[in-house]
């Protein structure tokens, strides 16, 4: 085959395949989805802002269309047909990427500015004392820094990354393992010179315990981990974040538990100590940085990732939680 007539099959070809791409219409597929996913007309309707009648004409346009029943009408609700139920997740896939493509086309998703969320705790007392560092290293990059106590939707959210504690979940995002923690408690030293007794976990029945209440399984796997019984963690005070409860236990108002980076300067300083060294247990879950695979060969992605994991194993605290057999080698 010459040039000339390869070239022409490969056009031929493609405007074959083009011509051939027959789609129902995309108002309809758009009303089926939002339907599907919330398994309402009403909140199908309220979402895509428009009447209930509109969402149950366009769904009926597409059974129509497809020649098949997609939906189950009862009185309060819709329930896919088996039709539907298989239906369903391409069209969901469909438009979860086209709604990424949409968010990496926005202002927020400039190569210059890079959205991170965290915990408040590790952002105060970890991350910002360090982001200096990556600034330095790549002016180009504004950095803007969120926190929350719950786990980012990169579906809902203007979030590039989050560095979190966790496990990796099957899907499209990408968990990169940063390092292992360990909690333990802490207390002031005047705390503990002044205590008539906390020379074992049981003697905590008799002082306050520090709970962070969006982490209130942390003290009960501490005490589990360790076979203390008679303890009730929920029977002392309750903050919002780890960086309150580790200052009142500064200020010797009780025992908090702790992990690292969160009280590495507390305890250099002194303003903490570790009343029993030998009773560190794991925490459930890891440190992760998270993002969505589709995202990982972003320059600013790469790079923050980059100069995160090389932070980590410079910090003399975190450097010996760092697993090597947990660690990625294809990035």
């Amino acid at each position: 085959m010459t040039n000339e007539k390869f070239a022409f099959w490969v056009k031929k070809s493609h405007q074959s395949s083009v011509m051939s791409r027959k789609l129902p219409p995309l108002n309809a597929l758009r009303a089926f989805e939002a339907a599907a996913r919330t398994g309402s007309f009403k909140f199908a309707a309220e979402e895509l802002n428009v009447s209930q009648s509109a969402i149950s004409h366009q769904v009926k346009h597409l059974e129509e269309y497809l020649q098949t029943a997609l939906f189950h009408r009862r009185t309060r609700a819709v329930e896919l047909t088996p039709a539907g139920e298989k239906f369903f997740p391409f069209l969901q896939e469909a438009f979860d990427h086209m709604a990424e493509g949409t968010r990496m086309l926005s202002r927020l998703d400039r190569d210059d500015v890079l959205t991170v969320q965290t915990y408040s705790t590790f952002a105060v007392r970890w991350l910002m004392l360090r982001l200096h560092r990556f600034e330095g290293r790549h002016p180009d990059i504004t950095v803007r820094l969120t926190t929350s106590q719950w786990n980012v939707d990169f579906a809902e959210q203007d979030t590039d990354l989050a560095i979190m504690i966790g496990e990796p979940e099957p899907g499209k995002i990408r968990f990169d393992y940063l390092f292992s923690p360990r909690m333990f408690p802490v207390c002031s030293p005047a705390l503990l010179r002044n205590a008539e007794t906390l020379k074992a976990p049981a003697d905590l029945a008799s002082h306050t315990i520090l709970q962070v209440y969006p982490s209130a399984d942390d003290w009960r796997n501490w005490l589990a981990a360790t076979g203390t019984e008679g303890i009730d963690p929920d029977s002392g005070t309750s903050f919002d974040s780890y960086d309150h409860a580790l200052k009142m236990a500064v200020r010797g108002l009780g025992v908090a538990l702790a992990m690292q980076p969160y009280v590495g300067e507390d305890l250099s300083a002194g303003l903490l100590v570790n009343p029993f060294p030998e009773l560190e247990v794991p925490v459930v879950g890891q440190w992760y940085l998270v993002y969505p695979e589709s995202r990982a060969r972003i320059r600013k992605i790469r790079q923050f990732r980059e100069w995160l994991i090389g932070e980590v194993k410079q910090d003399p605290d975190l450097a010996p939680l760092v697993d090597p057999a947990m660690e990625r080698i294809d990035a």
